[in-house]
């Protein structure tokens, strides 16, 4: 029987590698991991290592983007299947027509998107600073969101704008129903609940807080609540726990049966995948220069807008 731990901690320190993690990676992945995070913080972490190999534990959008940052890099995914429901859901050919329709307008991407789409989007934005790179906009720009309706929804009501949505969503988050979380919230009336915002309108209205997956972990750390129901991915729990030990968190079921919510995409990666990626720095993620050229721009887009407003 291999010790994966012990063999991938050995083979990391050989290679020059990095481990990056997801939050909504299996526990044993995270607590491997040198960085621990979101996609794009993630990304950023890899860039500013000396690391001549980065192994990312996430899905096929996350890899593309550490690669779109880090291109004399070699990058590689544990498992090349474990993609995006979100992702899958904006087809390149079918954007491109789409954006066919509306030739004068911005478009925004969320960086949950392949680095096609990115490619044909003038700016890249995450769940924690859309609405901020949307207000920095002027007031009458017009505005194509993709490819998450409920994030651009609610980005729409925060900001006041009309933004044209892309019908995408990640199946993960638009499962959750209001009538469990109701449920939820009748039954543990001293629970704050807590929700990204790719969950569908109605479950954000009965939220407290509303966020990124990175401030849905800060906030459970800061706030004086001891119980929490949240509804994102369950894989951010271990975290949350981690932090916050004397907390309880009450993840909101995928459906009737009470299963937990995981992505399937991104329980795709185990302890075994990650060693064989690292030994064998395979499946690697390749991309043409032209479309890492390309896809950097609106990422360096959002990141000098994001530097202006003091967001990093």
């Amino acid at each position: 029987m291999i010790d994966f731990k012990k063999e991938i901690l050995a083979i990391k320190k050989q290679k020059n590698a990095v481990i990056l993690a997801h939050y909504y990676q299996i526990p044993e992945i995270q607590d491997l991991a040198d960085y621990v995070g979101d996609s794009l913080g993630l990304s950023q972490q890899a860039a500013e290592t000396d690391a001549d190999l980065i192994v990312f534990a996430g899905v096929h959008f996350m890899a593309e983007t550490a690669k779109i940052l880090n291109p004399a890099k070699k990058v590689v995914l544990p498992d090349l299947k474990a993609g995006c429901s979100l992702a899958d859901s904006c087809q390149p050919n079918d954007f491109k027509a789409f954006l066919a329709k509306y030739t004068d307008y911005t478009v925004i991407s969320y960086i949950n998107c392949s680095a096609a789409i990115k490619c044909m989007s003038d700016i890249i934005c995450t769940s924690g600073n859309a609405l901020q790179i949307v207000n920095s906009l002027p007031a009458d720009e017009k505005i194509i969101f993709a490819p998450d309706k409920n994030l651009g929804a609610y980005i729409n009501k925060m900001s006041g704008r009309d933004m044209i949505l892309w019908d995408g969503v990640c199946e993960v988050h638009n499962i959750l129903k209001k009538e469990k979380i109701i449920e939820l919230k009748i039954t543990n009336p001293d629970a704050k609940l807590i929700a990204h915002p790719e969950c569908d309108a109605a479950i954000l209205e009965l939220a407290d807080f509303i966020g990124s997956t990175t401030a849905l972990l800060a906030y459970t750390r800061k706030n004086e609540a001891k119980r929490f129901i949240v509804a994102t991915e369950t894989g951010i729990l271990h975290q949350m726990k981690k932090e916050s030990p004397d907390k309880e968190f009450i993840i909101v079921p995928a459906d009737e049966t009470c299963s937990c919510n995981d992505c399937a995409f991104m329980k795709m990666n185990t302890m075994e995948k990650l060693y064989l990626a690292l030994k064998n720095e395979k499946p690697e993620i390749t991309l043409p220069q032209d479309v890492i050229d390309q896809a950097k721009k609106p990422i360096i887009r959002m990141l000098d807008i994001s530097k202006a407003l003091g967001l990093i």
